[in-house]
């Protein structure tokens, strides 16, 4: 059987950083507001040019420079986002255009931040199958342009940026087990509920989120998805590294490891700095540790995300 491991990974952040202060000028909020309920200080935002392709490939320009992989022998891209170039084609078949790929599959990925655990476990099995050799995961989003930035409940969670990972046939696990859940019947606590007809925007086109319900259904599932992937996988918590989680919420994240027993001094936390990024949260906060030193080969990690729909996964792997 073929294993896919991770060989390399890349990251793209937007030049500009907007702090909470920055934000406070424009809106009826502070710095403390945000903090204390968030633990988000700044996020970046893309520029009115740059598209979610843009940072997508910019993102997996990195990590195949980081991998020591040519564009040329990729055989898979899927992009996990919500916030895509266009209605069609897909962001992934733009991003293949600009990295000067061509022929292999490449395809979207929506399940907005569970979306790169959903792309990642796709192109595991992609690889596991034999169908692919070298696969380019990632997760891109430019929230900015979807959020109503005179509502100070959610214009202040979100930002921009992209991560990206490639994943190579190995001979040893590096995806070691993975768990992907969905559970439409909470589609109302987040949504963004517009649609294109008749050549107009029909619905709400800014996001909307119930952030009681978000909170409360986010530490459930996050902490029964852990603990199910370990279990699965045959290995405890205490085995566990890093965590490496979506970035939405800071007191979601520490819910999450104390549920399992870890502190916060086993979790790779960059909400502070990126807010949330949506699908593009967890390979940022992957890329972040790894390039800090924090993450080595041979560890043992545990991502997980949720994310509206609501979507839900969890994938432990071995760096």
């Amino acid at each position: 059987m073929h294993h896919a491991r991770i060989l390399g990974t890349g990251s793209y952040l937007p030049a500009r950083r907007v702090t909470n202060e920055e934000l406070a000028q424009r809106i009826d909020t502070s710095d403390e507001w945000i903090t204390a309920r968030t633990g988000i200080k700044a996020r970046h935002l893309a520029a009115g040019h740059e598209k979610t392709s843009d940072l997508a490939a910019e993102a997996a320009r990195r990590a195949l420079s980081d991998a020591g992989i040519a564009a040329e022998q990729v055989d898979l891209i899927i992009v996990a986002t919500a916030t895509p170039d266009m209605q069609f084609p897909s962001t992934a078949t733009i991003v293949q255009q600009k990295l000067g790929i061509s022929g292999c599959p490449a395809f979207d990925v929506q399940a907005v931040c569970a979306g790169f655990m959903y792309a990642l476990t796709t192109a595991q099995a992609y690889i596991k199958s034999g169908m692919a050799q070298t696969a380019l995961v990632i997760g891109a989003e430019i929230f900015s342009r979807i959020v109503d930035w005179n509502d100070r409940s959610t214009c202040v969670l979100f930002g921009d940026g992209a991560g990206a990972v490639v994943l190579g046939r190995g001979e040893e696990a590096g995806i070691v087990h993975s768990k992907l859940h969905a559970d439409g019947r909470y589609l109302d606590l987040l949504k963004v509920p517009a649609q294109m007809a008749d050549g107009a925007v029909c619905g709400t086109p800014f996001l909307q989120m119930d952030g009681q319900g978000v909170f409360k259904f986010a530490v459930k599932q996050l902490a029964a998805v852990a603990e199910e992937v370990l279990a699965e996988a045959g290995v405890s918590a205490a085995d566990v590294d890093w965590i490496v989680p979506h970035q939405a919420n800071r007191r979601i994240i520490e819910a999450t490891a104390k549920h399992l027993g870890l502190g916060m001094d086993k979790v790779i936390l960059t909400v502070a700095d990126h807010a949330n990024t949506s699908a593009a949260s967890i390979p940022l906060a992957l890329d972040a540790g790894i390039k800090d030193g924090r993450i080595r080969r041979g560890q043992t990690l545990l991502l997980e995300g949720i994310g509206g729909g609501f979507a839900w996964g969890a994938v432990l792997l071995r760096y």
